[in-house]
């Protein structure tokens, strides 16, 4: 059985925070696949790509170099903060619909938890496609309203100013624009545990998360 605990679901919803901590507690490494994908949308943007051009879009992310811990580098340099700008915001839905960049990244995280044994991997195809076999599969949602607050909140604390409104309207394009790409959409697996997070603390998610993955696990977990 792979040691994976997939988690899926929406922008806004708790993804990063709630995959960081339940790894720690459970003595996991975690794998933020959607820094990839902006990893890959950042090398495009620099490099003047065509962004309507899946196959060199996928040779791109073959031909770079992606590190995700704590930073995320690519070919080296950090870049950590350019990834969460608006640009790469506005643009990574756009360069992650192409099949052909699903199809390096997919194979990337495969390899990564393969090399690592398991570890708790966030993304929006990771229950249904990425790993299907996951033992445990977690599905992160909150209402709109909710998650656009929770984004503002981040952009702030970036020092990137932004109207709840304009938060609000870019989170609803992004969800258009992954729930209904060809390749891979995001979507909760049939088996995936549903967690609306829109009245929960963050302590309250993972504690609900831990449980399931500790007897999803059992005692391989820490």
């Amino acid at each position: 059985m792979i040691r994976v605990v997939a988690v899926d679901g929406p922008s806004g919803s708790g993804k990063s925070t709630v995959s960081r901590a339940v790894a720690d507690d459970l003595g996991l490494e975690v794998l933020d696949t959607g820094a990839m994908y902006r990893a890959v949308t950042q090398a495009a943007l620099a490099r003047g790509a065509d962004l309507a051009d899946g196959d060199a879009l996928g040779a791109l992310a073959r031909a770079v170099t992606i590190e995700v811990t704590d930073v995320v580098l690519l070919d080296g340099a950090d870049v950590s903060d350019a990834i969460r700008g608006p640009e790469v915001t506005g643009a990574v839905s756009t360069v992650s619909a192409h099949p052909q960049v699903r199809e390096v990244l997919v194979a990337r995280q495969r390899e990564w938890v393969a090399q690592r044994g398991g570890g708790v991997v966030e993304g929006r195809d990771i229950g249904t496609v990425v790993f299907p076999d996951a033992p445990l599969k977690i599905y992160l949602t909150a209402d709109e309203e909710e998650r656009a607050r929770r984004r503002q909140r981040d952009e702030a604390a970036a020092d990137r100013a932004t109207e709840l409104t304009a938060v609000a309207d870019a989170i609803a394009r992004r969800d258009r624009l992954d729930a209904t790409r060809t390749a891979s959409p995001l979507a909760a697996a049939a088996d995936a545990v549903v967690v609306d997070t829109t009245t929960m603390t963050p302590d309250e998610v993972v504690d609900h998360v831990v449980a399931l993955a500790r007897a999803a696990l059992g005692s391989g977990a820490a």
